[in-house]
């Protein structure tokens, strides 16, 4: 059995991550989880899967934990705080590390885990998004693996398989269009919360919800794939497709196209990074052709997704330019949650944000350097926020 540590198991890539291990209980072993603050089902979690180590980020809710599971015998080792995670992510037992904390957090992490010698099952974009110049040196120093668990990368590795060195010639990313993509691009002024919340075909965090809706994912996503794949920028396109069929295909140097196909369903990814080079028989739903009936695509709409082409640009920028646009993506984004800013003012500040990033630029980054980009970013766009804040209400 291939022992498992899932970094952020509440969230949607930790509880289906964790279906999986319900389903294949002979394949699939949990030896540690870490999750950001829901005690009532990190518990039932420790309960169900008997992990050897957890950890709750939240430092305040631990005696919370410990009194929930007081009666388990063995106990886990309890730990908390981001060094908490850390220790969860390299724990010696584990084989691979499942990523699924949302945003920069999962950088760290990350990092331990590699450095401790764990395949790394990735879902967490950001880590390669910010510390990609830091990540991939690490990576082919320790050996090991970075197995994307993401519908789209997953597709790209799915497709690769068997394809020889040289045979690439470009990545096709597809895209929902997330929750706007029949809205005239003058409606988006009237955009709630709610409204950039009704994902119209996955189900999934909040924060990737609303990232969807500006597209961003699929910006940050261009990023994650030029380190993945070791592809130029002008090698990598973005299509939407509104069905969500087609997951990403791959354009071989004959113009071949390969596509990896199936229903909406993020267990499929997660399953395959987690028992790659296998392939395991389940019984989920079957795709069946006749009944998606059709398959439709269009060429993006840059003046409704402004963020892809803020996102390209820092990417072709380099440095540590991503992970700037990555904080103020993630900040812009948390201030649009609470109700703090409009919806286009997300674009906004992430463009301003990268704007006056540009003389602080360093481009042979190390992860100090990393760190302290997205800090500066996350605090110039919550500065930018009280000014915009501070003309709305003058009119």
């Amino acid at each position: 059995m291939k022992a498992i540590s899932l970094l952020g198991s509440t969230g949607s890539i930790g509880t289906q991550t964790l279906d999986i291990v319900s389903q294949y209980p002979n394949k699939f072993r949990v030896v540690g989880l870490a999750a950001l603050r829901n005690v009532e089902m990190l518990a039932e979690q420790i309960r169900t899967y008997k992990p050897a180590i957890a950890a709750i980020c939240e430092e305040t809710k631990l005696p919370e934990l410990q009194a929930a599971i007081k009666d388990l015998d063995p106990q886990p080792i309890l730990l908390t705080g981001a060094e908490g995670v850390i220790e969860v992510a390299r724990y010696e037992e584990a084989e691979v590390v499942v990523t699924g904390i949302v945003g920069c957090a999962g950088l760290l992490p990350t990092i331990a885990a590699i450095k401790a010698g764990k395949d790394v099952a990735l879902a967490n974009k950001e880590t390669l998004i910010a510390g990609g110049p830091v990540v991939l040196p690490l990576v082919e120093k320790h050996g090991v693996k970075l197995l994307p668990a993401d519908s789209e990368h997953s597709a790209i590795f799915q497709c690769l398989q068997g394809v020889p060195n040289g045979g690439l010639r470009r990545i096709l990313l597809t895209a929902s269009g997330g929750a706007f993509r029949d809205w005239p691009v003058e409606k988006l002024s009237q955009v709630t919360v709610a409204d950039a919340l009704k994902h119209p075909n996955w189900s999934m965090g909040r924060k990737i919800t609303v990232d969807s809706a500006t597209l961003m994912n699929k910006g940050l996503e261009v990023i994650e794939a030029h380190w993945l794949f070791r592809l130029d920028y002008d090698q990598i396109d973005i299509v939407i497709h509104p069905q969500s069929i087609i997951h990403s295909l791959i354009e071989l140097q004959d113009t071949s196209l390969l596509a990896q196909l199936g229903w909406p369903d993020m267990r499929l990814p997660l399953l395959y990074a987690l028992s790659w080079p296998e392939r395991i028989y389940t019984d989920w739903q079957q795709l069946d052709l006749v009944k998606v009936g059709q398959m439709t695509f269009r060429a993006p709409d840059h003046k409704k997704y402004p963020c892809m082409q803020l996102a390209y640009a820092a990417g072709r920028v380099g440095g540590c330019m991503p992970a700037v646009l990555n904080a103020a993506n993630e900040q812009a984004v948390a201030l649009f949650l609470e109700e703090r800013i409009r919806f286009l003012d997300i674009p906004r500040l992430i463009e301003q944000t990268c704007d006056r990033y540009q003389v602080h630029n360093c481009f042979s980054p190390t992860l100090d350097d990393i760190i302290a980009a997205d800090s500066w970013a996350r605090q110039e766009v919550k500065g930018a926020s009280e000014t915009l804040n501070c003309v709305a209400k003058t009119f």
